[in-house]
C-alpha cells in the first residue's frame, strides 16, 4: 500500500508538472476521443438505453481516477459491441447495464485469478499488435462509412458537409508537426458554434440538476442483456481495452510506468459493476482511445482529470437536456478527428520486428550489468520476420471481414500455432536424424568422422615403426 501511494504521488507531480508546461495540449488531447465516445452515447440516450446525465457524471469520476491512478491519458470509452447491439434492438437502460455487469463479472474474474496476467504471456506480440492494428482501421473504415460517405458537398446543411471535413482535413495535415496548436481542442470548439447554430436558439440546453435513480434488472432484463450484448462484448474488452491498452501505454508513454493488466482489468470491472445501478453507459478503457488522446497532445493523466472534471458539470448542472445539442455536433469534424486517431493506432504495426518488446533482450553495458546500459535487441531471420508479419495481418484480415475481434484473435493465434507447429515438427526431425546416427546408421557427418579416425589411427602406427627404426 505504501509502495502504491508512493508511485501515486509520483505520478501526481509528473501531472502538473506535465500541465504547468503545455496546457493547452493536455487540454486538446483530453478531447482526442469525442470521435468514439459522442456518437455512441448520444444515440443510447436519443434511444434511451442509458441516463445520459448519470453517464457524463461517472465517465467522468472515472476519468479523474483513472488519471490520478495511472498517470496516463487513459481514455473512458463505450463499449461498443454492447452499444452496437443496444441501438439495434432498442435495449431498455436495465438491459443495458445488465450487458455492462456481466461483461464488468468475467472481467473482474479474469483480472482477481490470475488469467489476464497468464494471457498476456501466452498471446503472441504479433497478434495483439494485430488487434491494435485492425481496430485503428476499423475507426478508418468507420469514419468513411458512418460519418463522412453520407456527407454531400451542402448537406445536410451549411455547417455539416464535405466543405467542412475537407477543411478539417486540411487543418489536420498542416498540424501534424506542430504539436503545439491544440488541434482538437479548437476543432471541438468550432464544432460546439456550429451545433448552435444547427439546432437554433429554441433548442439551446437548459439548467436540470441532476437526480439520481436506482435500477435494479428484472431476471428477464438482465438475460437479455447478458447473452445478447455482454458475452459478445467479452473478447473485445479483454483483448482491445486491457492487453492492447498495456501494451500500447508502453510503446507511447515509456518514461510513465505501464499499468499492469490486472490493475487495468480491475478499474473496467468496478467502473461498470458501480455506475451500473445509475443507468451510466457500459464503458471500458481501449487503445484506440488512448492512441487518440495522444495523437492530440495528451501526454499525462491531467489531461483526463480535466475532461472528467468538465463532465461531471456538464452532468451535473444540464443533464439530459444537451442531447439536443451533441445530437447536432457536425459529422464533418467527428469524422475527421475519428480519422487521424485510427491512423495514430495503426502506426503501432510498424514497430512489430524492431522495436516490439518480445524482442528485447535485457541489458547490456560495456563495462556493467546494471541496467543503465542500452538493452540488446534479438535480430530476427528474415523467415521469423516474415511469419510475424502473415501473424500480424491474419489477425487483422479476421478482425476485418467479420468486424469482431475475437475472429481475429482466434485466425492470428491459429496461424501462429501453424508456424509454431512446422517449426517443431523440423526441429524434431532433425533431431531424429541425428540420433539415428548416432545409433550406428551412417551419414555423411558420421562417416566423415570415423574416416578421420582411422587416418589419425595409421598416422601414428606409421611414427611408432620410424621411431623403432631410428633407435
Amino acid at each position: 500500500t505504501a509502495m502504491a501511494f508512493a508511485q501515486i504521488r509520483r505520478l501526481h507531480a509528473n501531472n502538473v508538472a506535465t500541465l504547468r508546461s503545455s496546457p493547452l495540449s493536455e487540454i486538446s488531447g483530453s478531447l482526442g476521443d469525442l470521435g468514439t465516445l459522442l456518437p455512441l452515447m448520444i444515440a443510447l440516450a436519443v434511444n434511451n438505453s442509458i441516463s445520459l446525465s448519470t453517464t457524463l457524471i461517472f465517465s467522468g469520476l472515472w476519468n479523474i481516477f483513472t488519471g490520478v491512478a495511472f498517470g496516463i491519458p487513459l481514455p473512458v470509452q463505450p463499449m461498443k459491441a454492447i452499444a452496437a447491439v443496444a441501438i439495434a434492438r432498442k435495449f431498455s437502460i436495465e438491459e443495458t447495464v445488465s450487458a455492462g455487469f456481466t461483461t464488468a463479472g468475467v472481467v473482474l474474474i479474469f483480472s482477481v485469478t490470475g488469467i489476464l496476467r497468464w494471457f498476456t504471456h501466452v498471446i503472441p506480440t504479433p497478434v495483439v499488435k494485430g488487434i491494435q492494428v485492425g481496430a485503428g482501421l476499423s475507426l478508418v473504415l468507420s469514419a468513411g462509412t458512418s460519418l463522412l460517405q453520407p456527407l454531400g458537398w451542402t448537406t445536410p446543411n451549411a455547417f455539416d458537409n464535405l466543405l467542412w471535413a475537407i477543411f478539417a482535413f486540411l487543418a489536420l495535415l498542416l498540424t501534424q508537426k506542430t504539436t503545439k496548436v491544440p488541434y482538437a481542442l479548437l476543432i471541438f470548439i468550432l464544432g460546439i458554434i456550429l451545433s448552435l447554430f444547427i439546432t437554433g436558439l429554441h433548442n439551446l440546453p437548459s439548467f436540470e440538476i441532476w437526480h439520481p435513480r436506482i435500477y435494479i434488472p428484472s431476471l428477464p432484463a438482465f438475460k437479455t442483456g447478458a447473452l445478447e450484448a455482454g458475452l459478445g462484448q467479452i473478447p473485445l474488452t479483454t483483448l482491445n481495452s486491457i492487453i492492447a491498452v498495456s501494451y500500447l501505454s508502453a510503446d507511447l508513454l515509456p518514461q510513465i510506468p505501464t499499468p499492469s493488466v490486472t490493475s487495468i482489468g480491475i478499474s473496467v470491472a468496478l467502473m461498470n459493476l458501480i455506475g451500473g445501478w445509475f443507468g451510466a453507459m457500459p464503458v471500458c478503457h481501449g487503445s484506440g482511445g488512448l492512441a487518440a488522446q495522444y495523437r492530440f497532445g495528451a501526454r499525462s493523466g491531467s489531461s483526463i482529470i480535466l475532461l472528467g472534471l468538465f463532465k461531471i458539470l456538464l452532468g451535473l448542472l444540464f443533464g439530459e437536456s444537451l442531447v439536443n445539442l451533441l445530437r447536432s455536433y457536425p459529422k464533418a469534424l467527428l469524422g475527421v478527428m475519428v480519422l487521424a486517431a485510427g491512423l495514430e493506432l495503426a502506426k503501432v504495426g510498424e514497430s512489430l520486428n524492431y522495436g516490439a518488446r518480445d524482442l528485447w533482450e535485457g541489458w547490456e553495458s560495456n563495462n556493467s550489468q546494471e541496467p543503465g546500459g542500452l538493452r540488446r535487441q534479438r535480430t530476427l531471420s528474415d523467415e521469423e520476420r516474415k511469419e510475424r508479419w502473415m501473424v500480424m495481418f491474419m489477425t487483422i484480415g479476421g478482425l476485418l471481414a467479420f468486424k469482431n475481434d475475437g475472429v481475429g484473435f482466434v485466425a492470428g493465434m491459429l496461424c501462429h500455432w501453424t508456424y509454431e507447429l512446422s517449426n517443431a515438427w523440423k526441429e524434431w526431425g532433425s533431431r531424429r536424424t541425428s540420433t539415428v546416427a548416432g545409433a550406428g546408421v551412417e551419414g555423411p557427418a558420421r562417416k566423415s568422422r570415423r574416416e578421420r579416425e582411422v587416418t589419425t589411427i595409421a598416422e601414428e602406427e606409421e611414427q611408432m615403426l620410424l621411431d623403432g627404426d631410428a633407435r
